[in-house]
């Protein structure tokens, strides 16, 4: 059953026991399969791409980390190369510095096997810290950045590392999206998911590399090569953390508390074990997929290990929330959590709100 009102303190012991346990079972079922396959990860050094690099590590993959920048994170540089693996700089829109970065990756491991598109400039970057601009606010510059590193980018990666898996007749390519691609409907006609988080050109950007999913997927399956795209949950990455407290600072909370970047990995790795005989051409939201496959609704991959100013906003807003709660879902619908979000705003006494909130 799908609990909205969190655990309450004490839950961070219980709830990362739980969280091991699951990511323990990932490892056996799928971690095998990855052992010793070459994988390359952009936007690799931080956030959600880090925990992916260090998950296929842990499968013993050897691991390729490429990213922009390597500033504040030279130990995991270290340890991935300790580990038989590579940290590359690289920015993803230079067709040059990408060509160097294929051709020392060729050099050092001879193939790829994996790739995970991850990289990518999100609106809490470009729109610093809030990431908030209405659509017509934004600029011709603001869109032409997005699909710069986020299609464009995405795309001149998949040209290059999709060679050695063609001449190797399998791979598999994952790219990482946003739920808030997707439309839904209701007897008629669809209508946005969730359209009220405002999220323009990103959502653009990631409905542009969704499509371009389904048709890779399909015009390279006779090669033998899985492409699939991944959507996480609200998700605690490099860059949370400054949005949070910047809407702490206007006594807001950032929608609901966040999960942590490892409910990601047991689809991950499901995904990266995959070739075109397997699944391809779809699109997997991380926490359908978790529930669907016995790895926990929602609330059991939340993070309850927050800053304490982080925390307290938190646990005021999960106290100040009514109770709902059903069953067959991971969570509850998108317009449900920010209905109940709004309700505890209002609860609090806040004057201000927002009905809002993804981490890709």
């Amino acid at each position: 059953m799908t609990n909205v009102v969190m655990p309450d303190e004490g839950a961070s012991i219980p709830a990362k026991e739980e969280q091991t346990k699951m990511l323990d079972r990932a490892f056996r079922e799928w971690g095998s399969e990855l052992s010793g396959r070459v994988a390359v990860v952009t936007g690799g050094a931080r956030g959600l791409g880090r925990t992916i690099a260090e998950c296929l590590m842990r499968s013993g993959a050897k691991v390729v980390a490429v990213d922009k920048s390597w500033e504040g994170a030279d130990a995991f540089r270290q340890e991935l190369e300790a580990k038989n693996g590579l940290a590359v700089t690289v920015d993803i829109t230079d067709d040059a510095a990408l060509d160097t970065a294929y051709e020392l990756v060729m050099a050092q491991f001879g193939t790829v096997d994996i790739l995970i598109n991850n990289a990518a400039l999100v609106s809490e970057t470009l729109f610093y810290p809030t990431g908030h601009r209405n659509t017509l606010d934004t600029t011709d510059e603001d869109w032409q950045k997005m699909f710069d590193v986020n299609l464009f980018g995405a795309l001149k990666v998949i040209r290059r590392f999709i060679a050695p898996m063609r001449a190797n007749g399998r791979g598999s390519i994952l790219n990482v999206v946003s739920s808030g691609v997707l439309s839904v409907s209701s007897g008629g006609a669809f209508y946005g998911l969730r359209p009220w988080t405002v999220e323009m050109p990103y959502q653009a950007t990631k409905a542009a590399l969704t499509a371009l999913t389904f048709y890779l997927a399909e015009e390279v399956r006779t090669e033998g090569i899985a492409v699939n795209a991944l959507m996480p949950g609200h998700t605690r990455t490099s860059w949370f953390d400054d949005t949070a407290r910047a809407f702490n600072d206007i006594d807001v909370v950032y929608f609901m508390r966040p999960a942590v970047a490892e409910h990601v990995l047991p689809c991950t790795l499901f995904l990266a074990s995959q070739n075109a005989a397997g699944a391809t051409g779809r699109l997997y939201y991380v926490p359908e997929w978790n529930y669907d496959y016995g790895y926990g609704d929602y609330s059991a991959w939340l993070d309850h290990e927050l800053p304490a100013d982080m925390e307290e906003g938190y646990a005021r807003l999960e106290a100040a929330m009514p109770t709902y709660e059903r069953s067959g879902v991971p969570h509850l619908p998108f317009d449900a959590q920010g209905a109940l979000y709004a309700a505890a705003m209002a609860n609090m006494g806040s004057r201000e709100g927002w009905a809002g909130g993804s981490a890709q």
